[in-house]
This record gives C-alpha cells, sequence and structure tokens, in this order.
C-alpha cells in the first residue's frame, strides 16, 4: 500500500497539504494493513511521506515499512531533482535500506496527470550500484466519484548481475464524499521480497482523506 496520494493532490485540490489515512485487507495472505501518507508542496518543490505497518492477528504487528521523499523544484525547472529515503523491518526479514537519487518530471490536470523519476539506488552496505524507475498516475474516470490511480516500481539490488525486482499497485477508488472513498488495490510484484516469482494480491480497502 504505497504512493496512493501520488499527483491527484498537485492537480486536483487547491490545498498544498494532504493527509490520508488507509486500511487494507489482504486475502491472500491474511492481515490488516494501514497506510498513513502525508503530502506537502511549497515553493521550492514537494515533500511526500508514507508509513505502512501490517497487522497478523497471531502475532500482532507483523511489518513496517517509510519512505521519505523530496523533490526540489521550482516554476523555472522543467525537471526537478529527486532525493528519496527507504526502511523497513518485519518479522521475517528486513527491507533493505536505501536512498536514491535522480531526476523527476511530471504533468496533469483536472483530469489526469503523471509522475516519473529515474535514479541512483544506493542500498547500505552493497558493493554494487543500483537504479531504480518510478512511475506514477490518475485518471478521473467520473469527475468527483471514481478514480484510477497507482504506481510502478523497477529496481536492481545486485547491479545487473541478477534479475530487477518489479512492484505496482494499481488502485480503483469510488469516492462517497470528500472525506472517504472505498476500493481495491491488487498488488503485482516480481522477485519482491524474497519471493522469486510472480504475484498477484488483491486488496478491498477504505481511506479517510483527513
Amino acid at each position: 500500500m504505497r504512493k496512493l496520494i501520488t499527483l491527484i493532490t498537485i492537480f486536483v485540490t487547491a490545498a498544498v497539504t494532504a493527509q490520508n489515512l488507509q486500511l487494507h485487507r489482504d486475502f491472500e495472505r491474511g492481515h490488516f494493513t494501514t497506510t498513513f501518507e502525508y503530502f506537502k508542496m511549497d515553493k521550492y518543490g514537494n515533500t511526500f511521506t508514507f508509513i505502512d505497518f501490517d497487522y497478523n492477528s497471531a502475532i500482532g504487528t507483523s511489518a513496517a515499512y517509510y519512505e521519505i521523499a523530496r523533490v526540489l523544484k521550482t516554476e523555472k525547472m522543467p525537471v526537478g531533482l529527486h532525493v528519496e529515503y527507504n526502511a523497513g523491518n518485519s518479522n521475517q526479514f528486513s527491507y533493505n535500506e536505501a536512498w536514491i537519487f535522480g531526476a523527476n518530471y511530471s504533468k496533469g490536470n483536472a483530469k489526469w496527470g503523471f509522475s516519473t523519476y529515474a535514479g541512483y539506488k544506493a542500498f547500505t552496505g552493497a558493493n554494487k550500484g543500483n537504479f531504480q524507475i518510478t512511475g506514477t498516475w490518475y485518471v478521473h474516470l467520473i469527475e468527483n466519484k471514481l478514480t484510477f490511480s497507482g504506481f510502478a516500481d523497477l529496481w536492481s539490488e545486485n547491479g545487473l548481475s541478477e534479475k530487477t525486482v518489479f512492484l505496482s499497485e494499481p488502485q480503483l477508488w469510488y469516492h462517497l464524499n470528500k472525506s472517504f472513498s472505498i476500493g481495491s488495490e491488487i498488488e503485482l510484484t516480481n522477485n519482491f521480497a524474497y519471493e522469486f516469482e510472480f504475484n498477484v494480491r488483491p486488496t478491498l480497502a477504505i481511506k479517510w482523506n483527513i
């Protein structure tokens, strides 16, 4: 459950600050996930952060994952500078701590939009350089009622000598009102979190725009 805010806040609302809280039910893995997201724009770019917690009824909180990203960009800059930090832990393994340094480009309007960045990914303790490419998008299929959004990541973890990792989470949200939405997310992964095969995992979710 990540990056659901994407660019929706940038182009659709007048507010320069937004935050939301989501609750997802993962049926395949049998747990709940909460996601808190925060986004803020200013004259020098924008800041985005989120944190995920997975909950297992047998052991309680089973995983936590955190990201914070800053895009440095003014009105005169066609491309922004992207800096990001990722880290997390679970009861089974630790997510690899990483910094990402790259370039960001975005475009959109009230009906649709996208953002993409490519950068150098530096894992703590890694002996080889790595990369990450990320794209996010939104499309308002029905104004104020139905939104298709999501993201897709592709990155390496051991240079180019091993398989790359793919992660995407397309979402469909039906807006009950300005505060609450219900919807579904489908997690698509390959070589992710020590599972070296392609997986498809749907969820049902509710989102509170705080």
